[in-house]
Formats: structure tokens, C-alpha cells, sequence
């Protein structure tokens, strides 16, 4: 049974509808962490209202950005929800993010707030400040941190703060080709038309608990998982960081799981998955990035699972999926599934026709969860949606003649590397900078692990010698982990075209053969 707050039904705050969501008992748990910590649901009522009070008190300006580089933590998941209470924007940012990447979101999103962890409080301080920053707090992975000092001596009722649908709640940077960021703008109603499609898509139930392994500063984890779980009322399995054996060992506790293919095929990898394991379970769920059909087989043979694989970006949240209900049709492996309801879809040319059943297109999306625009980038949002508001996702796929969607690619040489996008311009730009380079190509591999990894490939200047191993090592100490390259290969030079462009294709093909 639930209870039914009433200032839902006329806030369009996407808050004030999954506090509505919350049980009717408010004392049961509604996240067990992997240290052995239990959270009620009035934790989460109290704590949000908390926080949001402290938002409250700085009297910020409307529509304020609170931009957090925080680790996983359950604090970490309330800052979130308290952003939405207090009515202010939400703005996560990857763990992995170096202080050039972080000078360029706070510089272009200037946030009101910036929260980051205690050890980084030196260096991104400095940088928020500089910009324009009101406040920098600390908050830290053991419960400890300003952040949640200064809450603590807060009220613990707090009046949902008034939104509508339209208003912004959040900002996901998704860089482009060029290398510059954009922050992709998603109002509430974007992100609970999502939840509540979703809610019913994925049949979710009564006694259902998320096991929550994801990072949560990306839509996968942050919105897709945590919203899915308090829309419906279930209790969350919260792993700080993805540990395939304790997954399994929590398996008979739980019904839903949520992956990147990564996180699938290492919990492949361990002897105690087995039918037995996964017994309990009612739902394994795929996205991100490109799961292998030999991922999607061996998980039905070694569980008796079938893998639901959907598709979505920062800019839309969730678009398509494979059905749950069978009666909807099979799951199909390397497939992405249907439109998702109150979702169309369709694949054009080039010149923004419709191409025939099974033909290769571009894939255009239009619909209520779709992203309001990029960030202060009024000529790109328009260039990126057609005359009749369709969004331009810069996927290339097909439909087939039962409507099942597949991926076969992306049309800006995106690589997608264990679930995180890695933009080959932005690394090239930084590796053109290195002494004795004179041009570079990276492009994405197949990788069993990681779906993709990056391969730089290098020319040197005349009479310049490169060192392979040194140019890994300077992005290292400039790029987030995630896009640093895996390996370097130094050649006299790269393969064009006719028009003097480089053959990434020709790239692909040959470094991806080894």
C-alpha cells in the first residue's frame, strides 16, 4: 500500500511524485548498503528535507546549479534528491574528471554549489571559487564531510518546493565530436514521464529489490535505477562499487539487476553464477553499451535469464527497449527492442527521408522524455533537432519488419568503453599537443571486457621520435581513466580519402583484427 501525498498531484516537482510513491510503513528499509547499513524510508524523507533546508538557507538564486563530483554513497544519492526537492538543478559529474575537465563544467555551467570529496577540496575549491561559486561543501563516501555537518543542524520538514513539468531539474554533460561539452538540459517532466513508462514496461512489482551496483553520476544509475526503485517503492541492495561475487551472494535477496555488458561478462567469469544463483531473480536489464551475442547467450545458458537490452542517452533518458511482458514479443539478442510507449522513433537518410524496413539510417527520436536542449547552446540545440522536433541522436540503426531496433553504429565515431562515452576528438586534441606529434587518430576496438576500447594511432613530425609508452602516460595525468587510450601505435602515416580525410574505418578494421 502507498501513500498518496497530495501536493503531487499539482507539483510537477519529479520529488514530490516519488515521495508519493514512498510505503505506507515509512520504518521499513528502503537501502541495505554493502558496509552493513540499513535506511528507512523516513531516513530518506528526513534527511532529503535536511539537506534541502540547508539549499534552502543559502538563499540561492532561481534555478541554481548544484554540481557534485562526490563518490558512491547513499548521503551521495540524498544530495540528489534534495536538489529536486529544493527545486534546483542537479548536475553529476564523473568521479574520473581531472581539474581541466572540472574547470570547463564549472566554468560553463557555473554552479551555485559545488560538492566534492574531502581530498579534492584544495584543488576544486579553487576552481569554483574562481568562477563564481557561493559555497563549496565536502562530502565523503563514510558519511562524513561539511555537507552533511551543516544539514545536521537543520529542520527535517521541508514543504516540497513547487516545480512544473517543464523546469530544468538536471544537466548531463555529454561531449560532442568537437571535443566542446554540452550539457544536456532535463526538466522533471522528462525524467517521471520516463520512470513511470518504464514502471509499467518492465512490469515492475510489489516485492521487487534493486540490486544498485552502477555509478551514480550518469543516467543508468542515477536516474534509470534510483528512480525505478522509489517510483515503485522497493528496497535498493546499495554496493558502493561493483563487486561480481557479492552480486551473486545477493541474488536470492533481490529480483531486478541493472549492468553495463561489462558487469555481465565478469560476473560470467566467477564459478558461483549458476541457475541456482539467479534462481529468485526476475529481471536482468542491459544498456549503455553494445552487449555481445555471445554475452546474451552464455547468461541464458549458465541463469535460464534472458538479458532485456534497451537503449537511451543523456539527452532522452530511456528510448527503446525489449519487451518484458512476452506476450510483447521475445528478447532479441543484439537488438535494442521497440520505441518505448509515447516514444516514436524513425531512421532517415542524409537528406531526411524515411529509409525502407531493414535499411541502414540515421535514428531520430521525438517524445516527453526527450531533453529540453543543450546548456546556453541555443544554435546547437536547433541544429540538432529537425523542423518537426525530432531529435537527432547521431546513431546510425535499423528498424526490421516486427519493429525490433538495432544499433549498428554511431555517426560521430563515438566509442562507448564499459558503459562510459569516450569522444576520440577530445583525446586526439590533447595527444596533437605533445612534442614530436604531428597528427593522431583513436578509434574504437572491439574488447570482450569493455564492449570498446580506445587505439591511438600516431604520426611523428620529421625527424621526431615518440615513445608510445610516454604519450598513455601524459593522458593519464590529463583524462579521466576511462578515455585514456589502451594502446599506441606510432605509423609514418594515417590512411585518407580522396578528399585528404582520415580512413577511421580502414583504422578500425586493422588494429580491431589483433
Amino acid at each position: 500500500m502507498r501513500t498518496q501525498n497530495t501536493s503531487s498531484q499539482s507539483n510537477g516537482n519529479l520529488f514530490a511524485a516519488l515521495r508519493a510513491a514512498f510505503p505506507q510503513d515509512l520504518d521499513a528499509v528502503a537501502v541495505e548498503t554493502d558496509s552493513g547499513l540499513f535506511y528507512s524510508w523516513r531516513d530518506l524523507e528526513r534527511a532529503t528535507a535536511m539537506m534541502a533546508n540547508l539549499l534552502d538557507s543559502l538563499d540561492l538564486p532561481a534555478g541554481s546549479r548544484i554540481a557534485v563530483q562526490v563518490e558512491k554513497s547513499v548521503e551521495a544519492m540524498v544530495l540528489y534528491l534534495a536538489t529536486l526537492r529544493a527545486g534546483l538543478v542537479f548536475l553529476p559529474l564523473n568521479t574520473a574528471y581531472q581539474s581541466a575537465e572540472i574547470e570547463y563544467f564549472i566554468g560553463n555551467a557555473e554552479p551555485a554549489v559545488v560538492v566534492c570529496t574531502a581530498r579534492n577540496f584544495g584543488w576544486v575549491s579553487k576552481i569554483a571559487f574562481k568562477a563564481g561559486t557561493q559555497c563549496v561543501f565536502t562530502l565523503n563516501d563514510d558519511r562524513t564531510g561539511s555537507l552533511l555537518e551543516r544539514a545536521a543542524h537543520c529542520s527535517d520538514q521541508h514543504v516540497v518546493a513547487l516545480r512544473q513539468a517543464d523546469d530544468l531539474a538536471a544537466i548531463l554533460y555529454t561531449s560532442g565530436t568537437t571535443g566542446r561539452s554540452k550539457g544536456a538540459m532535463l526538466t522533471h517532466g522528462n525524467m517521471l514521464s520516463n520512470a513511470l513508462v518504464l514502471k509499467d514496461y518492465w512490469g515492475w512489482q510489489a516485492d521487487d529489490v534493486l540490486i544498485h551496483a552502477l555509478p551514480i553520476f550518469h543516467v543508468h544509475g542515477l536516474f534509470v535505477a534510483i528512480h525505478g526503485a522509489l517510483l515503485n517503492g522497493s528496497k535498493m541492495i546499495w554496493l558502493s562499487k561493483f563487486d561480481p561475487k557479492l552480486v551473486i551472494q545477493k541474488m536470492p535477496e533481490a529480483t531486478v539487476f541493472m549492468g553495463v555488458p561489462t558487469l555481465y561478462v565478469r560476473l560470467l567469469a566467477e564459478p558461483g553464477l549458476t541457475r541456482e544463483a539467479a534462481r529468485h531473480m526476475r529481471l536482468f536489464i542491459a544498456g549503455s553499451a553494445p552487449l555481445l551475442i555471445e554475452t546474451f547467450n552464455e547468461w541464458q545458458s549458465r541463469t535460464g535469464h534472458t538479458i532485456l537490452e534497451r537503449y537511451g542517452m543523456s539527452e532522452t533518458v530511456m528510448l527503446t527497449s525489449n519487451p518484458y511482458d512476452q506476450s510483447q514479443g521475445e528478447r532479441r539478442g543484439g537488438t535494442v527492442g521497440f520505441p518505448l510507449p509515447g516514444v516514436s522513433l524513425r531512421v532517415q537518410d542524409e537528406d531526411g527521408r524515411p529509409v525502407p524496413v531493414g535499411e541502414i539510417g540515421g535514428i531520430q527520436v521525438k517524445g516527453p522524455n526527450v531533453f529540453k536542449g543543450y546548456w546556453r547552446m541555443p544554435e546547437k540545440t536547433a541544429e540538432e533537432f529537425t523542423p518537426d522536433g525530432y531529435f537527432k541522436t547521431g546513431d546510425v540503426g535499423k528498424i526490421d519488419e516486427l519493429g525490433y531496433v538495432t544499433i549498428v553504429g554511431r555517426s560521430k565515431d563515438l566509442i562507448i568503453s564499459g558503459g562510459y562515452n569516450v569522444y576520440p576528438a577530445e583525446i586526439e586534441a590533447c595527444i596533437n599537443e605533445l612534442p614530436g606529434v604531428a597528427e593522431s587518430a583513436v578509434v574504437g576496438i572491439p574488447h570482450a571486457d569493455f564492449g570498446e576500447v580506445g587505439v591511438a594511432v600516431v604520426t611523428p613530425k620529421p625527424g621526431a621520435t615518440i615513445d608510445p609508452g610516454k604519450i598513455i602516460a601524459s593522458l593519464k595525468s590529463q583524462l579521466a581513466n576511462f578515455k585514456v587510450p589502451k594502446q599506441c601505435f606510432v605509423v609514418a602515416a594515417l590512411p585518407r580519402n580522396t578528399m585528404g580525410k582520415v580512413q577511421k574505418n580502414i583504422l578500425r578494421a586493422q588494429y580491431g583484427a589483433g
